[in-house]
């Protein structure tokens, strides 16, 4: 069985339930591909997901350019979608969040954050990309360590290293007797496992919904065939079920890193902790 399920998907047409062949079921391979340039054995090379990213970044840079390079007192349509899009981040997640006298200056790293995550996962239910970048342990990371490093930067420059200390300990002298157990647990929440949760949370998400979306779909190919038509018919409508709520989870957790983000930025600005 090749090792690409979109290989499966387009050459292995054949195999179908009581033909002799088993069911290819997605796995870990189903998230790996080879190289379109370069050699993956030296670590220097491009791969589908590396061209997904640079075409949806291209995408939204081309689209804000498009809807407000001209702006205009009465909105067009391209120019509506924009502005609601922003607005909806810059009132409803960062405004309500961080505020906004403080929040301002962050609006543009927030929006640039959620429309490109909500992009990235959005690759999964287009044809022929059909992947949600996303899915990748590596590019949720990435976007969490910038808003981790943020996070530090901010909370050293507001309230210096004693500020620091107290912020990422929460420091309470009330709660006496347990309170060094308290802070060294603060401690290794904040530093160790916020990084690592904020990453893994879209990551998990993204991996999960896009196995389900394949298992029903390679499913509804490979039932195809004598009385396993009636079952392929239930797959197939699962396969749709599952594209509308992966929609909707797409969405959700491009919002939820977002709001996660400003929220920590809204802790390091904060005067009392």
């Amino acid at each position: 069985m090749s090792a690409d399920p979109t290989q499966v998907l387009a050459f292995e047409t054949d195999c179908h339930i009581f033909n002799g062949c088993g069911f290819p079921a997605p796995g870990l391979h189903s998230f790996l591909f080879k190289p379109l340039w370069g050699d993956g054995d030296s670590n220097v090379y491009f791969n589908k997901t590396m061209l997904l990213a640079l075409l949806g970044s291209i995408i939204i840079v081309a689209f804000f350019w498009a809807a407000f390079r001209k702006p205009k007192v009465v909105p067009g349509k391209l120019q509506m979608v924009a502005e609601s899009g922003y607005d909806f981040i810059r009132r409803g997640v960062v405004y309500e969040t961080i505020g906004k006298k403080e929040g301002e200056k962050y609006v543009p790293l927030v929006v640039s954050l959620f429309f490109f995550i909500w992009m990235m996962n959005l690759w999964s239910v287009i044809p022929v990309a059909q992947f949600p970048v996303t899915s990748i342990i590596s590019y949720p990371l990435v976007l969490a360590l910038i808003v981790y490093v943020l996070w530090i930067s901010l909370t050293f420059k507001r309230h210096g290293f004693v500020g620091f200390f107290k912020n990422v300990t929460g420091y309470d002298k009330s709660l006496g007797a347990v309170l060094p157990l308290a802070m060294t647990i603060e401690f290794f929440s904040n530093l160790l496992v916020r990084p690592f949760t904020h990453a893994v949370r879209l990551f998990a998400n993204m991996f999960a919904g896009h196995t389900l979306l394949l298992l029903f779909t390679i499913a509804s190919w490979y039932l195809l065939n004598g009385i396993g038509i009636a079952y392929a018919g239930v797959s197939f409508i699962m396969t749709i079920v599952m594209t509308a709520f992966e929609l909707f989870i797409q969405a959700l957790q491009a919002y939820v890193f977002v709001l996660l983000t400003c929220t920590y930025i809204q802790g390091a600005l904060a005067e009392h902790h």
